[in-house]
């Protein structure tokens, strides 16, 4: 039987009967499949992905990735410079120190060069003839030349030592040249008078060598330097030639990098 029928057969009965009227209801088949469709649409909105919400999440941690990965590096960075720094520090501070250690009796040394010159002058004033000649003279001298000889043993305890200039090409890093000496015979930028003697200070020149140096003769057979900073630290002839090139002839100092 239809719902309908049946409806109608109820209403009839109750009709009859003096009952209330019968409220027509739902059928189960519509109510059910009502209730059906609501989950199934309460269902599809809580499974449905939020596309631009998620969209939106997505951006912002991947900003927040991009920020955070330069943090990290310029933290790396400035980390790798203060360690180069302090590298460096160390480094100096060791340097600093070790020259410290060698060259501290630089400008006591250089008041002492004073002493050896006015000794060595001493001893060469004196005629061979008068020394043997007069003993009192001659113990004299031999105090002079042991004095002198303990005065260089302790420059040499200290890593101070006499420039050999005489007869040696002129260096302008050890040597001022104070004249020349014209002289074919000899090779041009030879030192063939030591007027004042140098000292060098462990690799450092404490005073240069003050020297005649020649001019006139044949050049020294050198290879051909690459470039004129070459030539000067290979050829001591080109040093001295551009050093009075340059204005800076006999009786100047040249004693610098050329």
């Amino acid at each position: 039987m239809s719902d309908t029928n049946r409806f109608e057969t109820e209403t009839k009965d109750a009709a009859a009967e003096g009952g209330p009227p019968v409220e027509p209801q739902a059928s189960d088949s519509a109510t059910g499949g009502n209730d059906i469709g609501g989950e199934a649409a309460q269902t599809a909105a809580a499974t449905t992905p939020d596309a631009p919400a998620e969209a939106g999440d997505t951006a912002v941690q991947d900003e927040r990735l991009t920020a955070l990965s330069a943090e990290i590096a310029a933290l790396k960075d400035k980390h790798l410079r203060a360690l180069a720094e302090t590298e460096n520090v160390r480094r100096r501070a060791a340097r600093e120190k070790t020259d410290a250690g060698k060259y501290a009796i630089t400008g006591f040394a250089r008041d002492l060069l004073a002493v050896a010159d006015n000794m060595q002058r001493a001893l060469g004033s004196v005629d061979p003839e008068a020394r043997r000649a007069d003993p009192a003279l001659e113990a004299l001298v031999a105090g002079v030349e042991m004095t002198e000889k303990a005065l260089l043993a302790a420059f040499e305890r200290q890593g101070i030592s006499p420039i050999e200039a005489e007869g040696a090409p002129f260096d302008p890093h050890v040597h001022e040249a104070m004249f020349e000496v014209p002289n074919e015979g000899i090779p041009h930028g030879t030192v063939v008078q030591v007027v004042e003697r140098g000292y060098m200070i462990h690799d450092r020149p404490l005073r240069p060598a003050r020297v005649g140096v020649s001019r006139g003769g044949p050049k020294r057979a050198q290879a051909e330097p690459s470039t004129d900073s070459d030539a000067t630290a290979t050829n001591p002839s080109a040093a001295y030639e551009q050093a009075t090139a340059s204005g800076e002839g006999a009786g100047s100092n040249i004693d610098k990098e050329l």
